[in-house]
């Protein structure tokens, strides 16, 4: 359950209404998945508290003001097919909140670029794991109190991990944005947005993503983000190209059936499964001897040239 962001073993999204709902089957074995939690079904409150009008990142949010809660309550109801809208059976449920030990993905450093003098936060992110979001927060504050005024985020090798931290990240570089569109099997396009308020880098500050062929899923979601809402500027190799959001299902013999839920499209409607994420500036990263272990050197990075391109980029209607 490392990518568990809420720590009950359950994914929750909004449905094509905005109600919020468990998008995914519940982790096979999680405190969710024993209290009978469904695929579907509707959570009105969580810890007392309404889902209406809010979004899964206002709940994880909430959540994250008591990291060290043990447990939390959610109202949950079950609708049958016979119910009709609103109806069903509703029961408040209190969880048991349960973590592995996960590693830190983030590791970062503070370097001058000697081509045009920038104090350069180079920030690596291993894995979109329950410490992503808040790591990468814990990076950027201190990066910035030390002087960074441009930032490299190396998703190098990054195979993805829990794809609602991609949104979570991109809420601390875009304000109340379009993240990416998760559409289901049925078609139906959901919208999922940056916070409100949650901004720590703005947006004068230029900020450049390295990928490559193995940067996939949660990395290219937030990759699209970025780039799509022009906020950053893409620099590598093409992305693996991986645009689904899969589930696992517990079966009865112990294995798991891994199985496509939904698709997300990029805030500019791009599908890149199969496809990528082609760069702004294909190469320009450093090498390294090792593989699996790139070079940090920021060096390579023209940011006036990353600026230039940042301004001339055609923003999405929000």
């Amino acid at each position: 359950q490392k990518y568990d962001l809420i720590g009950v073993g359950v994914t929750l999204m909004p449905n094509a209404d905005r109600a919020i709902i468990v998008g995914a089957p519940p982790v096979p074995g999680s405190v969710a998945d024993k209290a009978g939690i469904k695929l579907g079904d509707f959570v009105s409150a969580i810890n007392g508290v309404t889902t209406q009008g809010r979004n899964a990142f206002d709940i994880i949010d909430q959540i994250s003001e008591n990291p060290n809660a043990k447990a939390i309550t959610m109202t949950v109801r079950t609708q049958g097919s016979n119910d009709l809208p609103g109806e069903g059976f509703s029961r408040d449920l209190t969880l048991d909140r349960t973590f592995f030990k996960v590693q830190n993905p983030i590791t970062y450093k503070l370097s001058k670029n000697g081509k045009d003098g920038k104090i350069v936060g180079y920030i690596k992110l291993q894995e979109f794991n329950s410490l992503a979001k808040a790591k990468l927060e814990d990076a950027l504050k201190d990066l910035k109190g030390q002087g960074a005024n441009a930032y490299v985020l190396d998703l190098r090798g990054n195979p993805g991990g829990a794809f609602q931290g991609a949104t979570e990240i991109s809420s601390l570089f875009l304000d109340n944005r379009v993240a990416s569109y998760v559409l289901d099997k049925n078609e139906v396009e959901v919208p999922f947005r940056t916070a409100a308020g949650s901004v720590l880098i703005s947006n004068e500050v230029p900020l450049v993503i390295w990928t490559d062929g193995r940067s996939a899923s949660a990395s290219e979601a937030l990759t699209g983000s970025l780039h799509d809402n022009c906020r950053a500027i893409v620099m590598g190799e093409k992305s693996f190209g991986k645009g689904v959001v899969q589930a696992v299902y517990g079966l009865k013999n112990g294995a798991g059936l891994v199985l496509t839920v939904a698709k997300y499209l990029t805030p500019n409607g791009d599908d890149i499964q199969g496809i990528g994420i082609v760069p702004d500036i294909k190469g320009g990263v450093p090498s390294s001897f090792l593989p699996f272990l790139p070079s940090d050197d920021t060096s390579t990075v023209d940011f006036q040239e990353i600026s230039k391109m940042i301004s001339m980029c055609k923003i999405p209607s929000p």
